[in-house]
């Protein structure tokens, strides 16, 4: 099943070839599968290639270095790097520790800027020990090459040897890893798997990163080559308490101290020192193998993960960015971790002794669930987890957090007097006693409320169509409508030059900014690319900018959480239902995303985002204390939000409820068996939901007073449950059931990915769908950290 898995992606064109390693207890399987070279002529993959180990280096070459050191008095992990590396004086760093940066939580910027033409290794070491800090040290978890290549240099310091030169002889010697180091000989190199073309030409024994490469090829972050043979030594030493072969590298503690939780109490991501445990990078753990297991992966496509409860580990080595870097082996990860653990015989995975407990959070099931054993490997196949009992959805408070608008008023309106100001709000905007926003600037001291602009269903959230300009009842102040009477699209008019025009229309103009001296923005957003609350955000934003106007954001929570992001990055021109370069479901406050369009779309904004207080990321709107109000007509329920980054995506080619009690809660066709379909859909094992089939008949919208035929969506586990590819099965299941009826052209509005359209076409596999969008998604994270303002 594992060469099968691989065989599988190797045709789908995910990479050209791997070497897989599964061990547990000394029986072990080893396969070398696919090429290990397509151009400039095809080689065939062996068992003793040589890989580029892209970011394994920080757990088998930079980490278990520092706790050598540590081992022998020349390294203290919570001493400051500024101690070891007295240049280390960036704004904000003077308090990040050794261990900050093995735990990832210095605050420190993912990576070097390679904007500029820099080269060397001394000139890497000195960006990086000017580096300033994003967050305060210890408050949050930021993958980041930085991190190691101060780590890098700390040994080369403390040892007086290059980071090079310590491993091979310090730590790969003794292990009798006799192919494992950096910089490898020419006369290694016909060995060694091809990476990527380059403006050096195709990378082969030369470092694939970048930042690596301009250090000359060695860092703390990346450069190592190893072979999978001597990975396995590794990781036995590490199952085997830091010692192999009678040869001990690691005291057992240390080694303990490594695997063990290591982040900060306050910081739900659990890595050890270099070594992830349970974080969104942690894929390679699979279905089966416990909390508590650990490992690493690495940009070119390689991985290992160890479990000592069941005294096994596996290794994925591949290139998949050779030739041209569009491999991608993300699901793959997942699917090979999985069919590991199915591997070992006479374990109950479900039932581990001193394994961790899950993170806390307050929708963790705690029905008990029978341990499954895995006897032989017949049962593997059985041996799928049971279905669990549905659970509801927490609705207890683990908060009393305070909107932005609550921490004005706190802040007795301070930042705002002496200012004319615009408001744009809507019924939403109101503190935690219900006020709204309009009525306390209205009345607060020293300020000066002058207009008032509406977002998309007006100033009150009533109504679901294009509204003009008016005057606010209870204020007598001018409301401006952002969501104005659009013309028609004319005959000689393209799509996109459409969606620019409609675009502007629907900001602020400078007229109506005249005699203002800031804008104020005030609107609970629901947490998805396509709503767009979040593109007027942009276009007052862009136009404060251009009229020299302050801009102020009461930040808000995202009522879906801050931690989970899915879905194609947008990539095109921006729209109003695709402003800016966003995944479907983006994980951003509304003043994090201000944050991020100033940056990142040059406005030369005086932007002040007005925080939250005693929000975290984890949390839910149901969790915050605060009184929910529907954003929207259609905005019913935190069911409906949940749903909506995919449910919402079908909305013109099905009806997903509007115009009946339970509007993204529902979908169907007049031409859907309902039975057809609810079964399809709970085969296909979406995580999280369950299917009913219904009938009904919407009376508004796509298919309006026309009975259909669908299914109602239960939610069983809103944690578990990933919006946007259920909007994907759906479209999946549905172009299979009814390829003639289904309207799967009518989903790009809003999709904005025509790959993941071709792929629906296609009848790819959900899992490859998914993993398209990883590459943009990684990149998407690193962008987003240098915005976010909330553990």
């Amino acid at each position: 099943a594992m060469e099968a898995a691989i065989t599988n992606a190797i045709a789908e064109g995910r990479l050209p070839g791997a070497v897989f390693w599964v061990e547990s207890r000394g029986q072990s399987y080893q396969k070398a599968v696919g090429r290990r070279a397509v151009v400039p002529a095809p080689e065939a993959m062996t068992l003793d290639t040589i890989f580029d180990a892209a970011s394994l280096t920080k757990v088998v070459a930079t980490a278990p270095a520092i706790l050598i050191l540590a081992e022998r008095g020349l390294v203290n992990l919570d001493e400051p790097v500024a101690t070891y590396l007295p240049e280390f004086a960036g704004a904000g760093t003077n308090a990040i520790t050794v261990r900050h940066l093995l735990t990832h939580t210095s605050g420190l910027r993912a990576g070097l800027s390679r904007a500029l033409p820099w080269t060397g290794y001394a000139t890497a070491i000195r960006l990086a020990c000017e580096e300033k800090a994003t967050a305060p040290p210890g408050t949050q978890f930021l993958y980041s090459d930085i991190n190691y290549i101060l780590l890098g240099e700390i040994v080369a310091r403390t040892s007086e040897r290059p980071l090079d030169d310590f491993t091979a002889t310090d730590l790969f010697a003794p292990l009798g890893m006799t192919n494992t180091g950096f910089l490898p000989p020419e006369t290694l190199h016909p060995r060694i798997a091809p990476t990527e073309n380059s403006e050096e030409g195709m990378l082969r024994g030369r470092v694939h990163d970048p930042t690596a490469r301009r250090m000359g090829g060695v860092a703390g972050h990346a450069g190592l080559f190893t072979t999978a043979a001597d990975l396995a030594r590794f990781a036995r030493m590490m199952l085997n308490g830091g010692e192999l072969d009678g040869v001990r590298v690691l005291r057992p503690g240390t080694v303990k101290l490594m695997t063990s939780v290591q982040s900060p109490k306050d910081v739900p991501t659990r890595r050890g020192l270099g070594w992830d445990i349970d974080s969104a990078y942690s894929r390679p753990r699979g279905q089966w193998f416990p909390l508590g297991s650990f490992g690493h992966t690495g940009w070119t496509g390689t991985c290992l993960w160890i479990d000592p409860f069941s005294q096994t580990f596996w290794i994925f080595l591949s290139n998949r960015v050779h030739p041209d870097g569009k491999g991608n082996t993300v699901a793959l990860y997942s699917t090979l971790g999985t069919l590991a653990a199915e591997a070992i015989e006479g374990f109950d995975f479900r039932n581990v002794p001193g394994s961790l407990a899950p993170r806390a959070t307050p929708a963790t099931n705690t029905t008990p669930v029978a341990p499954v054993i895995i006897t032989n490997r017949a049962d593997a196949a059985s041996a799928r987890p049971p279905v669990e009992p549905p659970r509801a959805p927490a609705t207890n408070v683990t908060a009393a957090v305070l909107t932005g608008l609550d921490v004005l008023v706190k802040q007795n309106f301070a930042p705002l007097k002496r200012l004319r100001l615009g408001l744009i709000t809507n019924h939403t905007g109101q503190d935690r006693r219900r006020n709204s926003t309009i009525d306390l600037l209205f009345n607060a001291p020293e300020v000066e409320l002058k207009a008032l602009f509406s977002p998309e269903h007006g100033i009150r959230g009533e109504v679901d169509h294009q509204v003009g300009d008016g005057q606010d009842a209870r204020t007598g102040l001018p409301v401006y409508s952002l969501y104005p009477p659009m013309p028609k699209r004319r005959a000689d008019q393209s799509e996109a030059d459409y969606e620019t025009m409609a675009l502007k229309l629907r900001a602020p103009r400078p007229e109506q900014l005249a005699g203002l001296d800031a804008l104020v923005f005030d609107i609970q957003d629901i947490g998805c690319r396509f709503y767009t609350y979040i593109s007027t955000l942009g276009n007052c934003l862009e136009a404060a900018a251009a009229a020299g106007l302050r801009f102020f954001v009461l930040d808000r929570p995202n009522p879906i959480n801050g931690v989970a992001i899915e879905g194609p990055v947008h990539a095109g021109h921006s729209t109003f239902v695709a402003y800016h370069a966003l995944p479907l479901r983006h994980g951003m406050t509304v003043g994090e995303l201000a944050r991020m369009f100033a940056a990142e779309r040059g406005y030369q904004a005086q932007l002040t985002v007005i925080p939250l207080e005693d929000w975290r990321r984890d949390l839910w709107f149901d969790q915050t204390g605060l009184g929910w109000v529907n954003p929207s007509p259609n905005m019913r329920s935190m069911n409906a939000a949940t749903l909506y980054p995919g449910l919402g995506l079908l909305e013109s080619a099905l009806s997903v409820g509007r115009g009946t009690d339970r509007p993204f809660e529902v979908l169907g066709a007049p031409y859907i068996d309902d039975r057809e379909l609810a079964s399809a859909l709970n085969r296909a094992g979406l995580p999280g939901v369950s299917f009913v089939p219904i009938r009904f008949t919407p009376l508004s919208s796509t298919f309006s007073n026309q009975p259909c035929g669908g299914v109602a969506i239960v939610v069983t586990d809103r944690e578990r449950c990933r919006p946007v590819e259920l909007g994907i099965e759906v479209a999946r299941t549905l172009f299979q059931l009814y390829p003639r009826d289904f309207a799967l052209a009518r989903m790009r509005h809003l999709l904005r990915d025509e790959a993941t359209l071709n792929a629906i076409k296609a009848g790819e596999e959900r899992a490859a769908i998914v993993a398209r969008w990883e590459r943009d998604l990684a990149a998407f994270r690193k962008r987003r950290e240098a915005f976010l303002l909330y553990r």
